[in-house]
């Protein structure tokens, strides 16, 4: 076990079982102890690999998405250029480079990462050294924001609801024999999942998000106010349904009550919700991001670069590409949702 797991054991015992999203939020984020306050989890010696760690197109096509949403709103000046979650930096040191020779568009942009994790944010100054760091989403500058979210929603902390009539007892996290143990409360009827009455049955589960509608309120409320677009990319469905809470510790699948604060907890991203709460903006269709990868032109560049490619190193990039886009692999099961203003054009790559 964990100095985590002790912690937790005994709040428990003192005071009772826990919310699930209590127990990511420890296992996430606890100061001494939680996963991304102690280390840099990405890459081959870490949990998992993101889409930017993949291949550089993937940064490059997504900075030059936002930096023709801002042409299309007419290069306004100055802008917020932001990503939530930016890993080590790389999807924004790509989508900088790309962007480079885009009219105007590096004089008018001031990047910020929202950033809660200190290793991370120290890898993200060498990536990106003009950045500027924020805890919250909440003090981004007053100016049209075009914001990168990919892979961020998904670490955010759920609650976890199954049905009972018109009732929902929700999954907490307790002991059993000195153990941490999963279990059910009290049945209750909850307002806030009165919709979800009528799309499940009893003994369904959900999942809910606690921090996505304020989020996505700010991220909405500021594009419609003063401009701007935000890209989302995750994996996930339009709605919740179903247990999709998963541990990852060295790319392998763990028990998440198992060892806490020493793997990745994530569960599926509910892009129902996202939009519900993004207005007065408005949201994009739902699409994969394989297909939103080509209509960028993402096989136009895979065989640019692949002219200067040989042997092991063009062989990897073919790799990329496909792990990026093919629906067995990435492509099919991460999607993506654009929110933009209500008189603007939808990003590049996606429809209204």
């Amino acid at each position: 076990m964990t100095a985590l797991a002790d912690l937790l054991k005994t709040r428990i015992a003192r005071t009772g079982p826990i919310t699930l999203a209590d127990y990511m939020g420890e296992c996430l984020m606890h100061p001494t102890h939680g996963y991304y306050s102690t280390r840099d989890p990405l890459g081959a010696k870490g949990d998992f690999i993101t889409a930017p760690e993949i291949s550089q197109m993937f940064g490059e096509l997504i900075g030059l998405a936002l930096a023709q949403s801002w042409m299309d709103q007419g290069s306004p000046a100055p802008i917020t250029l932001a990503e939530l979650g930016p890993g080590r930096g790389t999807l924004m040191a790509d989508a900088l480079r790309a962007t480079r020779n885009v009219p105007g568009f590096h004089d008018a942009i001031s990047v910020h990462f929202v950033e809660s994790s200190a290793p991370l944010r120290a890898l993200q100054a060498q990536a990106v050294p003009d950045a500027h760091w924020h805890d919250t989403i909440d003090t981004l500058p007053d100016a049209p924001l075009f914001l990168i979210a990919n892979e961020f929603f998904d670490a955010l902390p759920i609650r976890q609801f199954v049905r009972d009539g018109d009732s929902w007892r929700e999954r907490m996290v307790g002991l059993t024999d000195d153990a941490l143990s999963l279990g059910l409360s009290a049945p209750a009827p909850l307002a806030m999942l009165a919709d979800r009455l009528d799309d499940t049955q009893d003994g369904d589960l959900i999942e809910h998000c606690p921090a996505l509608p304020g989020i996505m309120q700010t991220i909405g409320q500021r594009i419609d106010a003063v401009g701007g677009a935000a890209l989302i990319i995750d994996y996930g469905d339009w709605q919740s349904l179903g247990d999709t809470l998963q541990a990852l510790s060295a790319h392998k699948q763990a028990n998440p009550l198992d060892a806490p604060g020493t793997a990745d907890l994530t569960a599926h991203v509910d892009f129902a919700a996202i939009a519900q709460h993004a207005g007065p903006a408005r949201y994009t269709r739902l699409t994969t991001q394989g297909v939103f990868l080509e209509r960028l032109g993402i096989t136009q560049r895979a065989q640019s670069l692949a002219q200067t490619l040989s042997d092991d190193t063009l062989q990897n990039h073919i790799a990329a590409h496909r792990r990026l886009t093919h629906p067995a692999e990435m492509g099919q099961l991460f999607k993506v949702v654009g929110i933009y203003p209500q008189q603007a054009a939808p990003p590049p790559g996606l429809e209204a």
